[in-house]
């Protein structure tokens, strides 16, 4: 055993013998990586590699277990095994290796005693597979693993104890919805004074709270607040008709988890004793519930890793709560702060600029992003005329980049509402831009998938009565909406499931003249639930398409429609194998979770060459060499709640820190002089948040009757004679007529756009470039291509072009000649 002074030598030695192995990181990765043990905050600001620094951390705690963190040593140590170590950190010779790992490995974490939760399937993915590059096959042992997915995975084994079936059915936010209108319609409610999606909200805040459908009726019946006390009897009947279905909505995912570990000790010390190491991402967005869910699963070793940014806590609307992360300090008494402040992603300018943004919020810890990039471009503030130049503007920045060597996919338009996307998808199809808009309809959200979903759903637990009504008689089988409304009916008295009144039809008076229907149709599902558990899941889904003959119906109908439907539902198959590849224990429940779980942003492809449109809430995580944050106007950026407000203003400000950070390399901010939206038009003035950025990083283009300020950092409004001029330059739809500068608000000097074109065949001043039917083209983006039709629109023309590689496009000449110049047949 080695003398008190000598111990601290080997100590000291152990960790700095380990550190050698974490050289590629900066300082402050690597304390995060080699602090191990007790409660750990890690302030991880945009772009600083936190997903880096969770990978190694994970490889540390399998390796070295607490060895770069103890101030204990081994009594086998020797005076021998110091010496070489000491030698070790000045020649790390490859041979050392071996001898080294075992003088400075102590207690190292097995890989299922490590917990590793965050918010999307995306980053769940990204850190299962880098994870298996680092440790191999050793990592799929680690629970990795969004919250829901992990609760799932506990629900699974022990849900009974809540008195839940384990083949539990989990409904989306869609399938919630159709219970609450149910019920309002039941009720007797009017949906517009109480909207589904609202009361939603409401029960989605009291399960936040831990309140159950009981608790709510009596604390809203103490208020005396008459709504309230309706929605808080929606909220009762809507637990009890989920509960009667075995169905979980996302909230009672965590909640039910929750419940399980605090009430039933065993489970708690189950899962306390398995988890010696919790580690949980993007920690400013968590709610109550999942802040008692880690705290939990902590409980016992108190070691606890959380990583956030308070500056980019975005979800209030969601329950989030920034307290969690403000207050983990007071939480966990003698937990360390490490900030990751070294930023990876963006230029100078821009993080600067974005410093400079955030700076303004008081509710944050506080940190200083900083970079070793260069420069970089300032950030481009552009003020269109209205929201079609703004539109034509991004457009032409687009083509530009993309001719000058920038794949379409480089580009992103991030925007505060999903409303601000219409008249920018519309340039984009006049420019022949490819484009994918996350938030649109998802694969999982078509009709016929729904469907087969729900035939499976239905296998997996019979008694969930929504997904039953939707296939009881889909396709077709004569049983007509009045069979169903009676079997609800007889349900609702004697507290039964559907399934349970549709499989005993015959006892029932009212259901005699549909029982034979009714009898053929449980049978089949009672053949299809024995199928599923003697079939390979690919081969039973194939069983299940013919059995049901609803790939007959769809063969029969042969319309255009009815065939891409044919092959959606084909397509689920390709979901099935995908997620037969990654299961540890495949099964139709498992298969089912997965789907439940399913984002829209998880369905982004980055390597699909288009350029994305999404919410600025969908960009968190991701990042682009090129962004356009659009439509930054006092008003709607930030929104009008929020003026006034400061809790609300500070989250619409970290939104816009958040937008800003996506940027790795050029970064465009766009406003309107006036802008029509939902049918109204206004004038705003610009963002707060624009003149909040110093001039220094800045350049300015656009209207050229804005004042650089009046006191305030805000616009003076256009005169009545400029709106008119305005109004009679951008006529109609179309909105563009091409002309100087000055008339449509391009800085001078500024780069030729397509909106613009400057030389070559296609050089215009007010007249139509010189193109015509017949002409063969050559277009930088497109390639070559003929003209088959050209359509005069006012002062332009659409023009239709057969191109050789891409199919025939239709764009406004006006904007293509820029792009595009004729060539030899």
């Amino acid at each position: 055993m080695l003398e008190h002074e000598l111990e601290l030598r080997f100590c000291k030695a152990r960790r700095a013998a380990i550190e050698l192995d974490y050289q590629n990181l900066n300082p402050e990765q690597r304390r995060a990586v080699l602090a191990t043990e007790g409660p750990l905050l890690l302030l991880a600001g945009a772009g600083s590699g936190k997903t880096t620094v969770l990978i190694h951390r994970i490889a540390n705690l399998m390796k070295y277990g607490r060895g770069s963190d103890a101030d204990d040593v081994p009594e086998w140590v020797t005076e021998d095994d110091l010496a070489f170590l000491e030698d070790y950190i000045k020649d790390p010779a490859p041979e050392k290796k071996e001898r080294q790992e075992r003088l400075c490995k102590l207690d190292s974490a097995v890989p299922w005693s490590i917990i590793a939760i965050t918010f999307t399937n995306k980053a769940a993915g990204e850190l299962k597979e880098r994870l298996e590059r680092m440790l191999g096959p050793e990592a799929n042992d680690i629970w990795a693993s969004t919250f829901h997915s992990a609760c799932v995975r506990i629900l699974r084994r022990d849900i009974d104890r809540l008195g839940y079936n384990k083949s539990f059915t989990i409904y989306d936010s869609a399938d919630s919805e159709r219970v609450v209108k149910d019920i309002i319609k039941d009720f007797n409610l009017d949906d517009k004074a109480f909207p589904a999606k609202s009361i939603l909200g409401y029960i989605s805040r009291a399960k936040d709270a831990m309140k159950s459908g009981a608790d709510y009726v009596q604390e809203c019946d103490k208020a005396g607040d008459f709504r309230l006390q309706k929605i808080a009897k929606v909220y009762a009947e809507y637990e009890r008709r989920l509960r009667e279905a075995s169905a979980l909505d996302f909230d009672d995912i965590i909640l039910l988890t929750v419940r399980l570990l605090q009430g039933f000790e065993d489970v708690r010390e189950y899962y306390q004793r398995k988890f010696r190491y919790v580690l949980i991402d993007e920690y400013q967005d968590t709610n109550n519930l999942q802040y008692l869910l880690a705290s939990t699963l902590a409980g016992r070793y108190e070691n606890i890793c959380v990583v956030g940014d308070d500056d980019q806590s975005i979800y209030r609307f969601r329950g989030a709560t920034i307290e969690n992360i403000l207050s983990f300090e007071q939480q966990y008494k003698g937990s360390r702060v490490i900030r990751l402040e070294q930023n990876y992603r963006s230029t100078r300018n821009i993080l600067e600029a974005s410093n400079a943004v955030i700076k303004n919020n008081q509710g944050r810890k506080g940190k200083e992003l900083w970079t070793r990039h260069d420069e970089g471009d300032k950030v481009n503030c552009y003020t269109a005329m209205n929201e079609h130049d703004e539109a034509q503007f991004v457009s032409a920045q687009i083509l530009s980049g993309y001719s000058a060597g920038r794949k379409w996919k480089d580009h992103a338009i991030l925007y505060r509402m999903n409303a601000q996307s219409n008249q920018i998808e519309t340039a984009f199809k006049r420019n022949g831009i490819p484009y994918r808009i996350i938030g649109g309809i998802r694969f999982f959200d078509r009709a016929e998938v729904k469907d087969m979903l729900a035939y499976l759903c239905v296998v997996n637990n019979p008694g969930d009565d929504l997904r039953l009504q939707r296939i009881i008689n889909n396709p077709p089988r004569g049983i007509g909406a009045t069979t169903i409304e009676r079997a609800q009916n007889i349900a609702a008295q004697e507290g039964r499931s559907l399934w349970e009144v549709v499989r005993r039809a015959r006892a029932y008076p009212e259901l005699q003249k549909s029982a034979a229907k009714l009898a053929a149709f449980t049978d089949m599902v009672e053949e299809l639930r024995r199928l599923s558990g003697e079939l390979e899941l690919p081969a039973f889904y194939e069983e299940l398409v013919q059995r049901t003959g609803y790939a007959v119906m769809l063969e029969q109908k042969n319309t255009v429609e009815d065939r891409t439907r044919l092959e959606n539902v084909q397509e689920l198959l390709t979901s099935i194998n995908g997620y037969l590849e990654n299961a540890e224990e495949p099964s139709l429940s498992g298969f089912l979770d997965e789907i439940a779980l399913y984002t829209d942003l998880d369905n982004h492809d980055p390597n699909e060459d288009c350029v994305v449109m999404m919410t600025m809430h969908s960009a968190k995580g991701l990042e682009f060499p090129v962004v356009f944050v659009v439509g930054v106007e006092e008003g709607i950026f930030p929104g009008i709640r929020a003026i006034g407000e400061m809790e609300e203003m500070e989250e619409e400000r970290r939104l816009c820190y958040v937008a800003m950070t996506r940027a790795k390399e050029k970064l465009y901010m766009t406003c309107a002089a006036q802008r029509m939206l939902f049918g109204r038009t206004s004038a705003n003035r610009p963002s707060r948040f624009v003149g909040e950025i110093p001039e220094t990083f800045v350049e300015k283009s656009g209207r050229n009757f804005l004042s650089e300020n009046d006191g305030e950092g805000q616009r003076v409004l256009p005169t009545a004679a400029e709106r008119r001029k305005a109004a009679a330059i951008f006529q109609g739809d179309r909105g563009y007529s091409v002309g100087s500068s000055t008339t449509h608000g391009y800085a001078a000097g500024a780069k030729p756009t397509a909106s613009r074109p400057t030389g070559g065949p296609g050089k215009v001043g007010g007249a139509l470039p010189s193109f015509q039917k017949g002409d063969m083209v050559t277009h930088k983006a497109f390639g070559r291509g003929m003209v088959t039709a050209l359509t005069p629109m006012g002062g332009d023309a659409l023009v239709e072009i057969a191109f050789d590689n891409v199919g025939t496009k239709r764009l406004m000449l006006k904007s293509a000649a820029a792009h595009m110049e004729k060539c030899g047949g």
